[in-house]
Protein backbone atom coordinates (compact mmCIF):
# COMPACT_ATOMS: atom_id res chain seq x y z
CA UNK A 1 0.00 0.00 0.00
CA UNK A 2 1.23 3.51 -0.58
CA UNK A 3 2.33 5.18 2.99
CA UNK A 4 2.25 9.11 3.09
CA UNK A 5 2.16 11.33 5.92
CA UNK A 6 0.28 14.83 5.87
CA UNK A 7 1.99 17.13 8.07
CA UNK A 8 1.21 20.72 9.02
CA UNK A 9 3.44 23.21 11.56
CA UNK A 10 2.64 25.98 13.71
CA UNK A 11 5.62 28.69 13.95
CA UNK A 12 6.77 32.01 15.62
CA UNK A 13 6.74 33.87 12.23
CA UNK A 14 7.92 33.15 8.53
CA UNK A 15 11.27 33.23 8.46
CA UNK A 16 13.50 30.25 10.41
CA UNK A 17 17.21 32.23 9.73
CA UNK A 18 15.75 35.37 11.51
CA UNK A 19 15.28 33.42 14.35
CA UNK A 20 11.21 32.01 14.07
CA UNK A 21 10.80 28.97 15.75
CA UNK A 22 8.42 25.64 15.09
CA UNK A 23 5.94 25.68 18.14
CA UNK A 24 3.71 22.58 16.92
CA UNK A 25 4.29 20.10 14.48
CA UNK A 26 1.88 17.52 13.66
CA UNK A 27 1.67 14.80 11.26
CA UNK A 28 -1.44 12.14 10.07
CA UNK A 29 -0.71 8.68 8.32
CA UNK A 30 -2.68 7.92 4.91
CA UNK A 31 -2.67 4.53 2.93
CA UNK A 32 -4.06 4.46 -0.31
CA UNK A 33 -5.63 8.07 0.16
CA UNK A 34 -7.55 6.84 3.17
CA UNK A 35 -6.38 8.08 6.86
CA UNK A 36 -5.34 4.73 9.03
CA UNK A 37 -6.04 7.29 12.70
CA UNK A 38 -2.63 7.16 13.24
CA UNK A 39 -1.30 10.44 14.08
CA UNK A 40 1.69 12.29 15.61
CA UNK A 41 1.51 15.53 17.59
CA UNK A 42 3.82 17.85 19.85
CA UNK A 43 3.89 20.97 21.06
CA UNK A 44 7.70 22.50 21.37
CA UNK A 45 8.89 24.86 23.34
CA UNK A 46 10.59 27.51 21.11
CA UNK A 47 12.56 28.87 24.26
CA UNK A 48 11.84 32.66 23.12
CA UNK A 49 8.93 35.20 22.96
CA UNK A 50 5.90 34.68 21.16
CA UNK A 51 5.10 37.70 18.62
CA UNK A 52 1.34 38.85 19.19
CA UNK A 53 0.37 38.55 15.58
CA UNK A 54 1.52 34.89 15.45
CA UNK A 55 -0.50 34.36 19.19
CA UNK A 56 -3.54 35.60 16.92
CA UNK A 57 -2.99 33.21 14.05
CA UNK A 58 -2.82 29.34 16.36
CA UNK A 59 -3.64 31.10 19.76
CA UNK A 60 -0.37 29.59 21.51
CA UNK A 61 1.34 31.85 24.06
CA UNK A 62 5.26 31.81 25.32
CA UNK A 63 3.61 30.60 28.97
CA UNK A 64 1.77 27.93 27.18
CA UNK A 65 4.90 26.58 25.58
CA UNK A 66 6.98 27.13 28.35
CA UNK A 67 8.54 23.75 29.63
CA UNK A 68 7.42 21.83 26.77
CA UNK A 69 9.88 19.52 25.18
CA UNK A 70 12.58 21.48 23.26
CA UNK A 71 12.84 20.06 19.71
CA UNK A 72 16.18 18.29 20.03
CA UNK A 73 14.31 16.17 22.81
CA UNK A 74 14.17 12.27 21.56
CA UNK A 75 10.59 12.47 22.76
CA UNK A 76 9.96 14.97 19.20
CA UNK A 77 12.50 14.44 16.61
CA UNK A 78 13.22 10.55 17.05
CA UNK A 79 9.56 10.19 17.71
CA UNK A 80 8.58 12.47 14.80
CA UNK A 81 11.36 11.11 12.20
CA UNK A 82 10.22 7.35 13.54
CA UNK A 83 6.64 8.51 12.47
CA UNK A 84 7.40 9.89 9.18
CA UNK A 85 9.76 7.15 8.03
CA UNK A 86 11.17 7.11 4.55
CA UNK A 87 7.36 8.16 3.36
CA UNK A 88 6.16 11.05 1.04
CA UNK A 89 5.54 13.95 2.73
CA UNK A 90 2.16 16.02 1.98
CA UNK A 91 2.26 19.66 3.18
CA UNK A 92 -0.27 23.10 1.60
CA UNK A 93 3.28 25.14 0.98
CA UNK A 94 5.43 22.57 1.60
CA UNK A 95 8.12 25.28 1.59
CA UNK A 96 7.32 27.05 4.77
CA UNK A 97 6.92 23.32 6.41
CA UNK A 98 10.21 22.18 5.24
CA UNK A 99 11.80 25.46 5.79
CA UNK A 100 11.22 25.26 9.65
CA UNK A 101 11.58 21.48 9.62
CA UNK A 102 14.96 21.50 8.24
CA UNK A 103 16.30 24.22 10.35
CA UNK A 104 14.99 22.72 13.61
CA UNK A 105 17.08 19.92 12.17
CA UNK A 106 20.01 21.54 11.19
CA UNK A 107 20.67 23.25 14.62
CA UNK A 108 21.20 19.98 16.23
CA UNK A 109 22.85 18.64 13.04
CA UNK A 110 20.55 16.13 11.83
CA UNK A 111 19.72 15.14 8.18
CA UNK A 112 17.11 17.13 6.37
CA UNK A 113 14.00 15.62 4.51
CA UNK A 114 15.11 16.77 1.18
CA UNK A 115 12.73 18.27 -0.88
CA UNK A 116 11.72 15.33 -3.44
CA UNK A 117 10.01 13.52 -1.01
CA UNK A 118 7.70 16.69 -0.14
CA UNK A 119 4.49 16.73 -2.16
CA UNK A 120 2.74 20.26 -2.47
CA UNK A 121 -0.55 20.42 -2.35
CA UNK A 122 -0.85 24.62 -2.94
CA UNK A 123 1.06 23.77 -6.54
CA UNK A 124 -1.44 20.93 -6.94
CA UNK A 125 -4.45 23.21 -6.07
CA UNK A 126 -2.61 26.09 -8.75
CA UNK A 127 -2.41 23.49 -10.98
CA UNK A 128 -6.29 22.25 -10.95
CA UNK A 129 -7.34 25.95 -9.86
CA UNK A 130 -5.64 28.57 -12.01
CA UNK A 131 -5.94 31.92 -10.94
CA UNK A 132 -8.20 31.16 -8.12
CA UNK A 133 -7.44 31.87 -4.46
CA UNK A 134 -5.72 28.16 -3.15
CA UNK A 135 -5.91 28.60 0.69
CA UNK A 136 -6.76 25.98 2.88
CA UNK A 137 -9.51 27.25 4.06
CA UNK A 138 -10.62 28.13 0.70
CA UNK A 139 -10.17 24.67 -0.68
CA UNK A 140 -12.31 23.35 2.42
CA UNK A 141 -14.93 25.74 0.88
CA UNK A 142 -14.75 24.62 -2.63
CA UNK A 143 -14.56 21.32 -1.61
CA UNK A 144 -17.73 21.44 1.13
CA UNK A 145 -15.40 20.04 4.13
CA UNK A 146 -16.45 21.50 7.27
CA UNK A 147 -14.48 23.74 9.12
CA UNK A 148 -16.75 24.00 12.24
CA UNK A 149 -14.07 22.15 14.68
CA UNK A 150 -11.46 25.33 14.10
CA UNK A 151 -11.02 27.89 16.20
CA UNK A 152 -7.72 29.40 15.22
CA UNK A 153 -5.04 27.18 13.09
CA UNK A 154 -3.85 24.21 15.13
CA UNK A 155 -1.10 21.55 13.19
CA UNK A 156 -3.41 18.34 14.41
CA UNK A 157 -6.57 20.13 12.48
CA UNK A 158 -5.17 22.00 9.97
CA UNK A 159 -3.46 18.37 9.10
CA UNK A 160 -6.77 16.16 9.20
CA UNK A 161 -8.27 18.94 6.82
CA UNK A 162 -5.55 18.92 4.72
CA UNK A 163 -5.96 15.26 4.67
CA UNK A 164 -9.43 15.62 3.14
CA UNK A 165 -8.53 18.45 0.84
CA UNK A 166 -5.42 15.93 -0.52
CA UNK A 167 -7.51 13.00 -1.32
CA UNK A 168 -10.18 15.27 -3.28
CA UNK A 169 -7.38 16.73 -5.05
CA UNK A 170 -6.30 13.48 -6.25
CA UNK A 171 -9.69 12.43 -7.31
CA UNK A 172 -11.17 11.70 -3.63
CA UNK A 173 -15.01 11.69 -4.96
CA UNK A 174 -14.52 9.88 -8.51
CA UNK A 175 -12.01 7.50 -6.19
CA UNK A 176 -14.81 6.71 -3.72
CA UNK A 177 -17.40 5.92 -6.66
CA UNK A 178 -14.63 3.70 -8.24
CA UNK A 179 -14.56 1.67 -5.20
CA UNK A 180 -18.17 1.47 -4.99
CA UNK A 181 -18.62 0.23 -8.49
CA UNK A 182 -16.12 -2.34 -8.10
CA UNK A 183 -18.10 -3.50 -5.08
CA UNK A 184 -21.08 -3.98 -6.62
CA UNK A 185 -19.64 -5.78 -9.98
CA UNK A 186 -18.09 -8.11 -7.30
CA UNK A 187 -21.23 -8.34 -5.49
CA UNK A 188 -22.98 -8.98 -8.98
CA UNK A 189 -20.53 -11.31 -9.88
CA UNK A 190 -20.97 -13.22 -6.50
CA UNK A 191 -24.55 -13.43 -7.27
CA UNK A 192 -24.52 -14.81 -10.53
CA UNK A 193 -22.17 -17.61 -9.34
CA UNK A 194 -25.45 -18.72 -7.21
CA UNK A 195 -28.26 -17.93 -9.44
CA UNK A 196 -28.30 -21.20 -11.27
CA UNK A 197 -28.83 -23.87 -8.01
CA UNK A 198 -30.66 -26.99 -7.71
CA UNK A 199 -34.25 -26.54 -8.77
CA UNK A 200 -36.63 -26.99 -5.49
CA UNK A 201 -39.13 -28.48 -7.53
CA UNK A 202 -37.66 -30.62 -10.73
CA UNK A 203 -39.18 -30.45 -14.14
CA UNK A 204 -41.39 -33.13 -15.63
CA UNK A 205 -39.65 -35.26 -17.50
CA UNK A 206 -40.56 -34.17 -21.42
CA UNK A 207 -39.51 -37.93 -22.85
CA UNK A 208 -42.35 -41.08 -23.09
CA UNK A 209 -41.25 -44.31 -21.56
CA UNK A 210 -41.43 -45.77 -24.95
CA UNK A 211 -38.29 -42.89 -25.96
CA UNK A 212 -36.74 -43.39 -22.59
CA UNK A 213 -37.16 -47.66 -23.15
CA UNK A 214 -35.20 -47.10 -27.00
CA UNK A 215 -32.37 -44.73 -25.29
CA UNK A 216 -31.66 -47.60 -22.85
CA UNK A 217 -31.39 -50.11 -25.66
CA UNK A 218 -29.26 -48.02 -27.48
CA UNK A 219 -26.57 -47.77 -24.88
CA UNK A 220 -26.86 -51.15 -23.69
CA UNK A 221 -26.41 -52.31 -27.47
CA UNK A 222 -24.30 -50.11 -29.41
CA UNK A 223 -22.30 -48.05 -26.32
CA UNK A 224 -22.15 -50.87 -24.20
CA UNK A 225 -21.68 -49.16 -21.06
CA UNK A 226 -24.17 -46.93 -19.11
CA UNK A 227 -21.13 -45.89 -16.74
CA UNK A 228 -21.60 -42.07 -17.75
CA UNK A 229 -25.48 -42.36 -18.02
CA UNK A 230 -25.34 -43.68 -14.16
CA UNK A 231 -22.94 -40.54 -13.35
CA UNK A 232 -25.55 -38.13 -13.78
CA UNK A 233 -28.31 -40.07 -12.73
CA UNK A 234 -30.02 -41.43 -16.27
Amino acid sequence: MAREIVLDTETTGFEPHLGHRLVELACLEIEDFIPTGRTFHTYVDPCRDMPIEAERVHGLSAAFLRGKPRFEHPEVVDAFLDFVGDAPIVAHNAGFDRAFVNWELSVIHREPLPEPRWVDTLALAKHRFPGMHNSLDALCKRFKISLSERDKHGALIDAKLLAAVYLELKGGRERRLELTASASVTAIAATKQNEYGARPRPLAPRSTDAERALHAAFIRDVVKSDELWKKHGF
